[in-house]
């Protein structure tokens, strides 16, 4: 018997002479029994195989909270002229800090912040609108419909008539067509600027919520608010 090992193969293979399988003890009554022991060995694609996913998000989240490199600040519109911006400062009107740094961060990272409450989403709103995020305009103006509440939905429903959001202004009505959260949206802090900035939008809210036999009371309502 002589053992060989395969060229450019880390496996040995072993050849057998006839005068050694003759006088083997293993040769029985003209057979001979072999034992092959195989294992397979094949790529495994664990947890530690997978490609991570990207963390570009992360890494710009980090630019943007690193002020060592900073070479521009924010303080004139946002799309303003742009003589502005070489100086370095640009003044972002009508915008609260907090609001604004919320924006930079989901033009950063496509993400919003992990706790978003009602008041920040509409603020969020309008800045998307504003810029045309569209993304974030989705985001937020979900937010605010799944989470409308009597003491907020006057100003919901004012935000939306103003700046066109049909899908939230219809949550709003869809809230309201319950008496009792009518009543309590008519006591709340924000139904007098409902009242006055957006009087039409009361307006639609009364024929749409009146049953259709009072066709004459919307006539006067309607009337009474030309």
């Amino acid at each position: 018997m002589r053992r060989r090992k395969s060229r450019g193969d880390s496996h040995w293979c072993f050849d057998i002479r006839k005068p050694y399988l003759e006088g083997s003890e293993h040769l029985k009554d003209d057979c001979l029994t072999i034992r092959c022991d195989v294992t397979v060995m094949k790529e495994i694609h664990g947890e530690e195989a997978r490609v991570p996913p990207s963390d570009l998000q992360q890494h710009l989240g980090d630019l943007l909270k690193n002020q060592d490199a900073a070479d521009l600040t924010f303080q004139a519109e946002l799309l303003g002229a742009m003589e502005e911006s070489s100086s370095g400062h640009m003044e972002i009107c009508d915008m609260e800090a907090d609001v604004f740094k919320s924006l930079l961060h989901f033009i950063y990272t496509d993400s919003v912040p992990p706790v978003l409450d009602v008041v920040m989403a509409g603020h969020l709103l309008v800045a998307a609108d504003r810029y045309n995020i569209g993304r974030l305009r989705q985001i937020c103006e979900e937010k605010l419909c799944n989470n409308i509440a009597a003491n907020m939905v006057a100003t919901s429903l004012a935000l939306a008539e103003q700046h066109v959001f049909h899908d939230l202004k219809e949550a709003c009505f869809q809230f309201l067509a319950s008496p009792s959260n009518l009543e309590a949206m008519m006591a709340s802090e924000g139904y007098e600027h409902l009242k006055s900035s957006c009087p039409s939008v009361l307006k639609e809210l009364i024929a749409r919520i009146l049953p259709a036999e009072w066709n004459a009371a919307k006539d006067i309502v309607m009337t009474m608010w030309k």
